[in-house]
């Protein structure tokens, strides 16, 4: 599943006739870059809800078969129901089995055929794995803690996560369906001890503000790295 149907307040003007995740890095919307690169890893399925100018991505990715890939889509109209609100509005296009989530705004050379396998492989005892990475400057206090790759809420080193993760539909089986985030699930799955994660060191950018939009564009040309997600 991708996550598309915010509407990026903090990239206006960018964003007043697109949701963030069209937006072109580089010349290329990050969320055909998502595409892109989990087809190159195996996956064919993909569920990607809508909000925000929804319109917009539903015409410029159709169903996804120009593209190798099998496309449906999650209707929320507007405001959209946040991410934990959001998956479970999905839940009946996503199946019964683990399934990768990525924030459509975000931009990683993380490798996506590790998240296919981390999906074939979730410990039974797990509701989710997260990728994390160290801080940003926008975030200098983190999210989690990771320890021997159990992701819990306390401690000093804390970390951020990436916005790539893998679910269980279990994660959701007490939700009302509405507006909520996922936070408050993924501390409580972390207090049970259910919440699995990992430390990725590689490209990663939250493109969230004009600002960031631009120090990603210079890196990129820099590099003149045209498949990295």
């Amino acid at each position: 599943m991708i996550l598309a149907a915010g509407k990026g307040e903090r990239l206006r003007p960018l964003t007043d006739t697109q949701p963030k995740p069209m937006v072109p890095v580089a010349g290329k919307p990050l969320v055909l870059r998502h595409l892109e690169r989990l087809r190159e890893a195996g996956v064919r399925d993909f569920v990607i809800n809508l909000g925000w100018k929804g319109e917009v991505l539903r015409a410029a990715l159709g169903d996804g078969q120009r593209l190798g890939v099998r496309i449906q889509y999650s209707e929320e109209g507007w405001p959209a129901l946040e991410s934990g609100g959001g998956i479970l509005h999905a839940l009946p296009l996503l199946g019964p089995e683990p399934f990768i989530v990525v924030n459509g705004d975000v931009y990683t050379d993380y490798p996506c055929l590790q998240l296919v396998e981390r999906a074939r492989t979730l410990n039974p005892t797990e509701v989710a794995h997260l990728i994390l990475v160290p801080n940003p400057a926008h975030n200098p206090k983190g999210d989690f803690v990771l320890q021997r790759g159990r992701v819990i809420n306390n401690g000093a080193a804390r970390l951020t996560f990436s916005g790539l993760s893998v679910h269980r539909p279990e994660m959701f089986k007490d939700c009302v369906r509405g507006h909520f985030p996922m936070l408050p699930l993924w501390r409580a799955a972390a207090d049970r001890g259910q919440l699995s994660g990992e430390l990725y060191t590689g490209r990663w950018s939250d493109v969230g503000t004009p600002t960031r939009l631009t120090e990603l564009e210079h890196t990129l040309r820099q590099i003149s790295d045209p498949v990295s997600l």
